[in-house]
């Protein structure tokens, strides 16, 4: 029997891509062990009770991204996945102007229908037309991306048929591709729509956690990324798990252990043990050597590969890439505990425009200029905020007849130009409040505690280099065949046995779960490949 310093397999991070990597290789028969530093797992994935009776999702909010193939091999919902209806996206706009949205397609037409007859046609064709481009491209999201600098006949083969792929999917597919790649989200939308309301709202999909203004060329392949999500089956929908984030993960946390797999919080790893190009275990904080001939990074690519191990065992190329890949974070959460709901003038004591997203951010130029804020190193003086009152659509977030309001916060640049997190923190709550009490009056009157975690607080907190949520930004030159590096990009790294699974590796960020179950395909198959050596 094997001692508990003795793994098959060692998964450092316990965020949901740490969790579904060790889930599907402790279902595989893998002694699998995680590790996570804090005292719970999620990653930026949880649910904290800051004050009696709220429940906070402190930083990841929604579920969409989450691979449907994730849910049914590891059997999630036998150990409680419960996924709930976001059913509204409320837009306000200026001088008691609005937009909601939701599910319903013909009462989508006759709400964008008071704006402009043209718009609503134009936005059902848009959206026809980006949900095709999304399933031609889930393929691709699923499967692990060639090894595009490789001159290994197998590897070369791979690249043929990605390009044969491409190439026959139909016209319009492959040019509207193109365009997300090439132009800014405001550009696309030019070209289909009048209604700076609805830009607005639609744009905004292109600039959530990234150092992009809607009008910045890389806001489009952050539109399309968030569309590539779907909720009970719809594409680009999403959803709420129950108790928040922190649910979610506690779910994956179960499955780990009903596949015999280990969790230890309070259990931070100070490297990795290799000698010789191969990995052989972890070295603990507390001086505990773990062993194992499998380990993997749950953690960005900057202490994947610069703290984990030392860069000089690396080759020189990757270093570098690995340096100059962008962080960059830009966004905070605002947190509320709500004595009551907020009022949008107009539409008096309604509720159900609180039941999914409120996007406040009315323009196109409202949201490019809480970029130029940022782009001059502060935080925007009337930011972009992305808010979802949780109990809304979960009851048992707050207290009876109260309220938690989730709001994401765009721009808040890591690197301040003249001062520090530590000393705008309150600051910026303030901005965040005005700007609400802007949109709903009397909504400072509601706020019975507030919470407020910066770039910094996620980088200290979850461990997220200079606080980007999605582990890296994804601009073009950081995705697909380059993420995080070129010749990398197949959650491999040169010291064999040690392998990389966390959102800095393809396909990407938010909660998706891609990279975990990825990399256990990737390494499983390489155990597979060894074992018939």
């Amino acid at each position: 029997m094997k001692s508990d310093t003795q793994y098959d397999a060692i998964v450092i991070g316990g965020g949901h891509n740490g969790l579904i990597n060790a889930a599907y290789l402790a279902k595989a028969g893998l002694k699998t062990i995680v590790l996570e530093q804090r005292p719970l797992v999620g990653g930026a994935a949880i649910t904290e009770e800051l004050i009696p009776g709220y429940k906070f999702t402190t930083f990841s909010y929604a579920l969409s991204l989450l691979r449907p193939d994730i849910v049914q091999d590891l059997d999630l919902a036998a150990h409680g996945l419960m996924v709930l209806p976001m059913t509204n996206t409320f837009q306000p706009g200026f001088n008691g102007e609005y937009m909601l949205l939701g599910p319903n397609k013909d009462a989508n037409f006759h709400e964008i229908s008071r704006f402009s007859t043209e718009d609503a046609e134009s936005y059902r064709d848009l959206s026809h037309l980006i949900n095709r481009v999304c399933h031609a491209l889930m393929p691709l999201v699923d499967s692990i991306p060639p090894n595009s600098i490789s001159q290994d006949p197998a590897d070369l083969a791979e690249m043929v048929q990605l390009n044969e792929y491409i190439d026959g999917l139909p016209s319009d597919i492959r040019e509207m591709i193109q365009k997300f790649i090439n132009c800014s989200a405001a550009e696309i939308l030019d070209e289909y729509l009048e209604s700076d309301l609805l830009k607005a709202q639609i744009a905004s999909s292109g600039i959530i956690g990234t150092k992009a203004g809607p009008r910045s060329k890389e806001s489009g392949l952050i539109w399309l990324f968030h569309k590539l999500g779907e909720y009970d089956g719809e594409q680009g929908e999403w959803g709420f798990h129950k108790n928040g984030n922190g649910g979610f993960t506690q779910v994956l946390a179960r499955a780990v252990e009903s596949f015999g797999g280990t969790i230890r919080t309070d259990c931070g790893a100070e490297h990795v043990i290799y000698a010789n190009g191969k990995s052989s275990g972890v070295l603990l904080k507390d001086g505990t050597e773990l062993n194992a001939p499998v380990v993997v990074s749950a953690l960005d690519p900057r202490r994947t590969f610069m703290e984990l191990v030392n860069p000089n065992d690396l080759p020189d190329d990757l270093v570098k890439h690995i340096r100059d890949f962008k962080f960059q974070g830009s966004a905070s959460k605002v947190n509320f505990a709500l004595s009551a709901l907020p009022n949008f003038p107009g539409l008096d004591g309604r509720t159900d425009i609180f039941t999914g997203f409120t996007n406040v951010g009315p323009s196109i130029d409202f949201l490019e200029e809480a970029f130029a804020d940022c782009q001059a190193g502060k935080f925007s003086r009337k930011p972009f905020i992305d808010c979802c009152i949780q109990s809304t659509v979960d009851p048992d977030m707050a207290p009876p007849g109260k309220h938690v309001m989730s709001c994401f916060v765009m721009y808040t640049p890591y690197h301040l130009a003249d001062s520090d997190w530590d000393s705008e923190r309150e600051n910026l709550g303030d901005a965040v409040q005005a700007c609400l009490e802007e949109f709903f009056p009397g909504f400072n009157k509601l706020v019975e505690h507030r919470e407020i975690v910066t770039p910094l607080d996620i980088e200290r907190v979850v461990g997220l280099s200079e606080g980007n949520i999605f582990a890296g930004e994804m601009f073009t030159p950081q995705m697909f065949l380059n993420r995080p590096a070129p010749g990398w990009n197949q959650y491999r790294t040169p010291i064999n046995g040690y392998y990389q699974c966390g959102s800095g590796t393809h396909p990407g960020g938010g909660v998706m779960g891609g990279p975990g179950k990825l990399a256990a395909r990737k390494i499983l198959n390489d155990l597979e490949r060894i074992t018939s050596l």
